[in-house]
Order: C-alpha cells, then structure tokens, then sequence
C-alpha cells in the first residue's frame, strides 16, 4: 500500500498544527463525554431517589410511569422542535454528511443531543450513551475545525476524528473507535497520513480524559479462563444463532421507526408517551429490563440465572430496545445491544453446559463472546465487534473463540441477505428526506497499514 507522497501531505507545518486540532479536539470530546455519562448518572440517581420517598410501592409505580412518560415526551419535544437530525443515534447522520448529503448544525446537535439524551437515558429508556457522544464528539470537531483554514478532506478528517473521541469516550475503547470510525468512513475520506493520525489522537485525547475523571480504565471488566481449540464449534453454532438474532434486530428497529410515520403529526408524542411510560411500569417492577444494560451486563455475569430467565430477559430487552429507539429520542444502540447479547450468550452457554459439564466458565465465555457476534452480525463490522468487546471486557484470553464467533454471526446474517444497520438506517433517512440515496458499500476488512 503506497506511503502518502510529500505532495499529498503538503508542508510539515500544515499537518502539525492539524494534529494539534485533532488532539485538542479529543480532548474536548473527552470532557463532554463524561460530563455526558455523570449527568445521566445524576437524573439516573435523582429519578431513584425520588421514586425511594414514595409512601408506598402503588405510589413509587405511578411516580415511575409518569415521569418516565413525561421525561422521555420531553426529549422527543427537544428534537422535533430544535433539531430532528438528533434523534437516535446519529451515526447515520455523520455518514450522511460525510456523503455530502445531509447538514450538521453542530450547536443545535449538541444542545439537543445533551439534554434531549440526558432525559431519555436518565429515565430508564433502554438506549446507550455511544450515539450521541459520537453524534456530539462529530459536532463539536466541526466547531473546532472552523478555527482554522481547512480544506474539505481535513475538515472531514475532523469529523471522523470527532466520532472516533466520541464513541472512546463512551466505551473507554480507543482502539475499537479508531476501527469503527475508519471502517464506517473509509469511502467518504480519503485518508491519508495527518487524517488517519487525527483519529489516532482524538480517540487517545479522549479516553485518556475519560479514564482520569472516570477512575476505570474497563467498561465492563468481565473475566475468564482460557477455554480449549477444541470448543471452538459451540462458538460457531453460538455465532450462527447470534446471526440470527443481529437479522431480526435490524429489520425490527427499521419497523419501529416506521411504525410512527402512520400516525397523524399532530400526534407526535403519542409513542414516546406510551412507550416511555411501558419503560417507567418496567423500571419499578423489573429493573433489569431497563437502562442502557451496562449494570444488567454485569449482574448478569456475576451472578447465575436460570435458563428462563435470560431467555425471558433476552427478549425483553430486544423489544425495549426496539420500542425505544423506534420513538425517535436521542439515544443509541450498542449498549442495549451489547446486553440483550449477553442474555443470549448466558442462555446458550447454560444449555451447553448441561452437555459438557466439566468446562469451567463456559457461560461466561459465551455471553463475552456473543457480544461480538451481535455487533458483527448487526453493524457487519466483526473486527471492530472483537477489539471493541475485548477491550470493553479485558478478557483477551478468549481472543479466537470471540473471533470464531464474529465471524459466524456476520457470515450467518450475509448470506441470509441482511445489510449493516447504520447503512440501512442512512438510505431510510434519506428516503424521507427526499434525497439521492448512496449506493450500498460492498464490506471489507479494515487495512491495518497506513491508508491510501
């Protein structure tokens, strides 16, 4: 692969003083992110509090369903009013302008994507902060890049670079961010040796921020013991049935945000009403169905569940999942992802144990594993699914069964005619706008080299 030519990189100064950009930016999108994550953690307390003072549980559950309701109406108002493009969870709409065919209006994103995700998060909607911190880390790099005399490639390189800071914010995974960023953009930016350097030192900026304020340097830490090569084709038969999963989340998250398009306008905050009030009655009764799923992730994994239950719980929180992000709040997918395939790997890896007793830590290395194979199987991307869950978990010791599995769950949803959900979600939105939509992008691996 060819090294970027002098001419390419123009001077010395230019790139220098771009990758300061780059870092400072990172840093930037590190304080907002956690700032982000502490500010839904206090609505999260605050919403707990007050429902802990009612009189009674009766009471504690109309508070529940109310507020929820009412919080979730709130971010919905915030989005139609202010800013559209920030519902969910605005990885489609980076692409979109990184395509050229959709519009960043960077102060309105992130007012809108603050609050609007402070309120759906803080009241029990189950959704991730990974969204809106990319959304936000993208909309504050194009702040940044108005400061100086940039062309068009370095200003889209910022953007990448914003994204990139914002998703190793969320996740405190840089390496995965450079990854996804670079594996979801490489057709809109022609990188070259200062721009894919910039998405390096935003997503180092930007963890490194995270980390310090956050006092951890792992999301989810979930250990494991080294399993045998010779269990390697009960992660392929997992990787086939997470395929499966990753296919039907896809196309159901595409008819939940169809399904409100049938209702009057005038009617706008019927469905985050009721949904939103379903998630406050779940939220009292059974919190494990709520939340963004990083608290359920580690219940789960430390503490053993019958066969039913996480069943139950897998789909429980698919269709919360579904319902949430189909009323159009700020919020993302890949938390609620990460723990309805949790569920799934803990279900399938206690039937596995009945058949092979003697393997210790075989659900637990099930459910790290299908957490990579929901990703690949759903964003078709399973390099960036394995770092990302490693690096989420530090369970690098399970490095080739979490491999097997990502790759069968992508491979799985492939040939049954499933498209990366990003993708799916940008050709929607530009359907509705009324706009040329991109042609599908045939996926490759990510080249680990310096790009073109």
């Amino acid at each position: 692969m060819p090294i970027p030519t002098p001419e390419a990189s123009r001077s010395p100064t230019v790139p220098l003083l771009y990758l300061a950009f780059a870092l400072a930016g990172g840093l930037c999108v590190g304080l907002l992110g956690t700032g982000f994550h502490l500010a839904v953690d206090w609505l999260t307390g605050a919403y707990s509090t007050l429902r802990a003072l009612a009189p009674s549980p009766f009471i504690a559950l109309i508070v529940a369903i109310a507020g929820t309701a009412l919080l979730a109406t709130a971010a919905r108002w915030l989005v139609l009013r202010f800013a559209p493009e920030a519902a969910g969870s605005g990885i489609q709409e980076i692409e979109g302008v990184l395509e050229g065919e959709r519009e960043l209006r960077p102060l309105r994103v992130l007012l809108v994507k603050f609050s609007g995700g402070v309120l759906a998060l803080g009241s029990g909607m189950v959704l991730g902060r990974e969204g809106p911190t990319i959304h936000m880390g993208a909309a504050l790099m194009q702040l940044v890049s108005g400061v100086g005399r940039l062309g068009q490639e370095e200003k889209r390189g910022l953007l990448a670079a914003g994204a990139a800071a914002g998703l190793a914010a969320a996740f405190l995974a840089p390496l995965a961010a450079i990854l996804f960023v670079i594996e979801e953009t490489r057709r809109q930016v022609p990188y070259r040796a200062h721009t894919y350097m910039a998405v390096f030192l935003a997503s180092i900026g930007s963890a490194a921020i995270a980390e310090a304020l956050l006092g951890q340097t792992v999301s989810l830490p979930l250990a494991s013991p080294g399993l045998s090569p010779l269990l390697l084709p009960v992660f392929a038969l997992l990787g086939g049935a997470v395929g499966l999963l990753g296919l039907s989340f896809n196309r159901t998250v595409v008819l939940a945000l169809d399904a409100p398009l049938r209702l009057p306008q005038r009617l706008w905050w019927l469905p985050a009403l009721v949904v939103g009030a379903a998630m406050g009655a779940m939220l009292q009764l059974f919190p494990e169905g709520s939340g963004g799923g990083e608290a359920v992730v580690q219940l789960l994994a430390h503490e053993a569940a019958p066969l039913g239950f996480l069943l139950a719980l897998m789909m429980l929180r698919f269709t919360a999942a579904i319902l949430c992000y189909g009323t159009g709040v700020p919020g993302g997918i890949f938390a609620p992802m990460l723990s309805i395939a949790v569920a799934a790997g803990l279900a399938f890896g206690t039937a596995a144990e009945v058949l092979l007793p003697d393997v210790e830590g075989l659900a637990r290395a099930t459910a790290i594993a299908a957490m990579a194979g929901l990703f690949a199987a759903s964003v078709r991307a399973p390099l960036v699914g394995v770092v990302l869950v490693l690096e989420l978990t530090g369970a690098y010791g399970l490095v080739l069964p979490v491999l097997v599995t990502a790759a069968c769950a992508s491979l799985t949803a492939q040939v049954l005619g499933g498209r990366p959900i990003y993708e799916t979600l940008l050709e929607r939105t530009l359907r509705l706008a009324g706009q040329t939509q991109p042609e599908p992008r045939e996926r490759t691996p990510v080249q680990l080299g310096m790009p073109d």
